[in-house]
């Protein structure tokens, strides 16, 4: 990457912007988008919308969810420790031991994802994998009357955010799913208005992916798009104890994943690996026999129906602190996104 588009993840990644809490880092995307459009928007639900010519014929739209994970602050105990909720998918285990912060009116607040040590544990309670409700977080409170008088319920909390460079192209950080698809959709829009286009193209930020697509959902609805691309992150299967039988076989530094499948659009299937072929771009090939969990499935019913496809970027450690991408990857799916969108035309038929 270019080191002022690194920069700019880096920006995104260190942004907090936990689901239902995504006005920081909208801000951000705003800030980019006014310096490639003037056309930049945002709706009632806090998507973040860029456009160039909408007005045309044919409506493209990328989507990159802006959300990530995080937990929201529901009880503080008499002694000012502090018990939360989940906001999206978490496994208790991955947030035991690790610094988060919490974000309130007055600014962020540190503390420590605590449980009972080891050495504490009964028999029993060395068997049983730990829940939510067994952990709390210490922010050195000396009682309940001093935690509130910096955190309140209702607080969102997330992972220390942090870029960590690893050997080679990799990086690892909080919330790569899906700030990096983010990037390369910012990124995807940016490197195509470099030449006139004969679409309409809309980039959108959505918001609150992680509790149920809505953002895909409400911005499309508005957009009415006739093509849309979902960009987000998929399962890297190379590492220890994934079974590639059942989880397919995809690497770090192979390039973006094309998903084939019900939830996509064959002719935009097709689209897509043609645009990688004339770019030179590799290209990996991911297969899935239901709806996606991800923004796909939602754009792919709106209105009367949008052909839609998958891009993802694979990552490792999904829903951990340690999300590990190569940044090559967002590179080359940025291209292949600028290089399909390109070559689009409004005589074209996206019926499969």
């Amino acid at each position: 990457m270019e080191i002022s588009d690194r920069d700019f993840l880096i920006k995104l990644l260190e942004t907090p912007s936990p689901s239902g809490y995504e006005q920081p880092i909208q801000e951000v995307v705003r800030q980019r988008l006014a310096g490639i459009t003037q056309d930049v928007s945002t709706d009632v639900h806090g998507n973040v919308i860029g456009a160039i010519n909408p007005s045309a014929a044919l409506r493209i739209m990328l989507a990159g969810h802006c959300d990530q994970i995080g937990l929201l602050i529901q009880y503080i105990d008499a002694e000012g420790y502090i018990s939360v909720q989940p906001i999206g998918g978490w496994d208790p285990m991955q947030l035991i031991g690790m610094r988060v912060t919490i974000w309130t009116a007055g600014g962020a607040v540190p503390g420590v994802m605590s449980r009972k040590p080891i050495h504490l544990l009964t028999d029993e309670e060395r068997k049983v994998v730990p829940k939510m409700k067994d952990l709390w977080i210490d922010i050195g409170a000396k009682d309940k009357t001093d935690a509130e008088r910096v955190v309140s319920v209702g607080d969102p909390v997330t992972l220390e955010l942090r870029f960590q460079p690893l050997m080679g192209s990799l990086a690892a950080s909080p919330a790569m799913d899906d700030k990096i698809g983010l990037w390369v959709v910012l990124e995807a829009f940016r490197r195509a208005a470099k030449e006139p286009l004969s679409c309409g193209l809309f980039v959108v930020s959505t918001v609150q992916e992680e509790i149920g697509l809505r953002g895909a959902q409400t911005s499309s609805f508005g957009i009415d798009p006739h093509v849309a691309i979902a960009v987000d992150v998929t399962h890297a299967t190379d590492c220890p104890t994934i079974d590639k039988k059942q989880s397919g076989d995809i690497a770090l530094g192979r390039g973006p994943v094309v998903y084939r499948g019900p939830n996509m659009n064959p002719r935009v299937v097709e689209r897509l690996l043609e645009a990688g072929r004339v770019a030179g771009i590799p290209v990996q090939i991911a297969a899935s026999g239901r709806a996606t969990p991800t923004d796909a499935n939602v754009l792919q019913t709106c209105r009367s129906g949008v052909a839609t496809g998958l891009v993802s970027v694979p990552n490792r450690y999904m829903h951990s602190a340690v999300e590990t991408v190569c940044l090559e990857d967002a590179d080359h799916t940025a291209d292949l996104l600028a290089t399909f969108i390109r070559s689009l035309n409004e005589a074209m038929s996206w019926i499969p």
